[in-house]
């Protein structure tokens, strides 16, 4: 599908575009001069949630969230929004709002925008962010050694399938709309200071899905810990129940190739751990002599962090024992 774009453009034509026509990674970066380059990015999606305002921030955040993956900052972004005729002036509102005062909290600015009527509502961003060219995070670039860290907890798939079958406890949903809309600029902050070897945000194609990229591109692969991963309040409840929404089968299908299980970990953790994220958290690779000073600054600022596995030889394999 992306074929003609790839032909079309010459990489070695554009060699100020640092990331973006070669090896795939969150946003694309383009050197402006020595000390700054450019990140663009947009993401955009239905409502994943009921309440408009949530809706519009954890949009926003996930926008935003491709910036802090590459270990930059948010300047400003641009409203893009389709919406049926029918939809309430209201509702609309309170979904551009909520978008709005996240981005705010990012330090950034709403500049402008552009909506369309359509059946069925859609809310994102695009995004310029800065970052300085030689300290651009890439999802390439983990070692065999390095620490594999976690920066929210996982699940949002399932609680928010349970939330549109009407099974969903309010308070897991309220937990989950917590780490959604919650930005991972502080995350971004303390792993550029640190200074870690790879990093992506862990949204639609799930935990394994990004780890597979993340492997793939560093020719490593990764060992993750079952007993360590972080879920989101009900989730696993929500997993035993099947409530997995169609993008879960999608990931397993493309994925399941490079990924073995140990005999411990269930037919249900499995599944679990193709589920489709919504804004979820930075998955690093840090070396094991830098962990310990990470995740103590991350826990300084009040930022959670879960240390999930550990870095191994390999090209894009992961085990989960």
């Amino acid at each position: 599908m992306l074929r003609p774009v790839q032909e079309t453009f010459n990489p070695d034509d554009f060699q100020a575009l640092l990331v973006g026509l070669t090896l795939p990674d969150d946003a694309a970066v383009y050197r402006l001069n020595d000390q700054q380059a450019i990140i663009s990015t947009t993401d955009f999606f239905p409502p994943v949630v009921d309440d408009p305002y949530a809706y519009g921030a954890i949009a926003a955040a996930n926008a935003m969230s491709d910036v802090y993956a590459m270990g930059g900052e948010v300047l400003f972004a641009i409203n893009l929004a389709a919406f049926p005729a029918k939809l309430p002036d209201g509702l609309l509102a309170e979904i551009l709002r909520g978008g709005a005062e996240k981005v705010r909290e990012a330090g950034a600015v709403i500049a402008g925008g552009h909506t369309i009527t359509d059946e069925e509502p859609k809310y994102g961003l695009a995004v310029t962010g800065l970052v300085h060219p030689e300290r651009i995070l890439t999802k390439g670039g983990a070692q065999v050694g390095d620490a594999l860290v976690l920066t929210k907890p996982l699940g949002a798939g399932v609680v928010t399938t349970a939330l549109k079958g009407n099974v969903a406890d309010p308070a897991d949903v309220q937990a989950a709309v917590e780490s959604m809309s919650h930005l991972n600029k502080v995350a971004s902050e303390v792993a550029a200071t640190i200074g870690v070897h790879a990093a992506t945000d862990v949204t639609g194609f799930g935990l394994l899905g990004h780890g597979h990229e993340m492997a793939h591109l560093g020719s490593v692969a990764f060992r993750l810990e079952m007993a360590a991963l972080p879920w989101l309040p009900g989730a696993r409840r929500y997993g035993e129940e099947c409530m997995f929404p169609g993008g879960m089968s999608d990931n397993k299908m493309f994925y399941e190739k490079w990924i073995t299980f140990s005999e411990s970990v269930t037919e249900i953790e499995q599944l679990l751990l193709f589920d489709p994220e919504t804004s979820g958290g930075l998955l690093m690779a840090v070396a094991p002599n830098k962990v310990d000073a990470l995740v103590a600054e991350m826990e300084k600022r009040g930022e959670p962090v879960w240390r999930i596995g550990e870095v191994i030889e390999g090209n894009g394999q992961i085990e989960v024992v």
